[in-house]
């Protein structure tokens, strides 16, 4: 059996060999000891950066546009999940062992969740914008309008919100005894609660996004491409824009794709499509340390090329 938490799992264990013990002890000492380090880092990188573009973003009231407006609330989503992180490094440090209690619990796996949704929601408003403001610039300029932006980016949070619920209602603290660990995870009344949401993880939190992504992307590229656009010199900040922004995607999918994957392929074994040895140990842990390092891998790379392109957008008044 395998329970989410995070946005990884927890594996229960079968019966052991000596050699299985062995492989078991080396993979997660070097959790316990790796992890904490790889989450401190990006807690500390991950406040600092996001606390900075939104310091700038504030200062710049008169200046503000559209895609500020989203890389703005995309700082403050990732702020709020990087706060999350020294609880998992504790967490993890103790063996995954949860103190904080059953209200953070479910607070911290909620915050995540939008994160999660949110951040991808808020990346690809960011791609909409850049196809609208190179591919349609005259067509739909309501939806380039700074109100209309702030609207838009309400109804991300509480679409986020509610795709976080289940986070808020099957959320637990639950003993494994097999374990010796108190841990935080998703404990769903029956098994199609689990299929419902790796389907809503794959479909709406990846795949719309992506089919989005992917013809704005199109779009844009054929725009820049066009001799009668690249002859006017105000393009070539858009064009400089438009590149991070596609540098940033590009990232944010190879980041999570792993993750999606490894969803997917929980939902196949649920309808008996592929088949797993679930008596193997091994690869309960591979899957377990898969997820975590995917969990939390979205927010490594992306920082400085964030950072990067908020400046490009505040300095130009894109």
């Amino acid at each position: 059996m395998v329970l989410n938490s995070s946005e990884g799992t927890v594996p229960t264990t079968g019966s052991w060999t000596d050699g299985n013990a062995c492989n078991h002890s080396e993979a997660w000492e070097w959790v316990y000891s790796m992890q904490p380090a790889y989450m401190g880092v990006i807690c500390v990188l991950g406040v600092v950066s996001n606390s900075f573009v939104l310091c700038v973003f504030c200062l710049q009231r008169d200046r503000r546009t559209v895609a500020d407006i989203y890389l703005s609330n995309l700082a403050a989503a990732d702020l709020v999940m990087v706060c999350c992180l020294p609880f998992w490094v504790v967490t993890v440090t103790q063996e995954f062992h949860w103190s904080f209690g059953e209200v953070l619990c479910k607070f911290i796996g909620v915050a995540i969740a939008m994160n999660y949704y949110c951040s991808i929601l808020f990346l690809t408003m960011v791609s909409v914008d850049r196809y609208l403001a190179l591919a349609r610039p005259m067509s739909f300029l309501r939806l380039r309008d700074v109100s209309w932006a702030r609207v838009l980016c309400l109804a991300i949070w509480v679409a986020g919100g509610l795709l976080s619920l289940p986070a808020l209602l099957f959320r637990t603290v639950k003993l494994f005894p097999e374990l010796g660990v108190e841990a935080c995870c998703l404990d769903y009344p029956h098994e199609g609660w689990s299929v419902r949401y790796n389907v809503t993880v794959n479909i709406v939190g990846f795949l719309i996004p992506l089919a989005v992504v992917s013809y704005c992307s199109y779009c844009i590229v054929t725009a820049l491409n066009n001799k009668e656009v690249r002859k006017h010199s105000a393009m070539r900040t858009e064009r400089k824009a438009t590149h991070l922004v596609l540098i940033v995607l590009t990232v944010f999918i190879l980041c999570w794709l792993p993750y999606q994957i490894v969803i997917l392929l929980d939902t196949l074994y649920h309808y008996n499509i592929i088949s797993v040895q679930q008596s193997s140990p091994e690869k309960k842990e591979q899957t377990y340390m898969v997820l975590l390092w995917e969990a939390v891998s979205g927010f490594i790379p992306s920082a400085k090329i964030r950072l990067n392109f908020q400046e490009i957008l505040f300095t130009q008044g894109l």
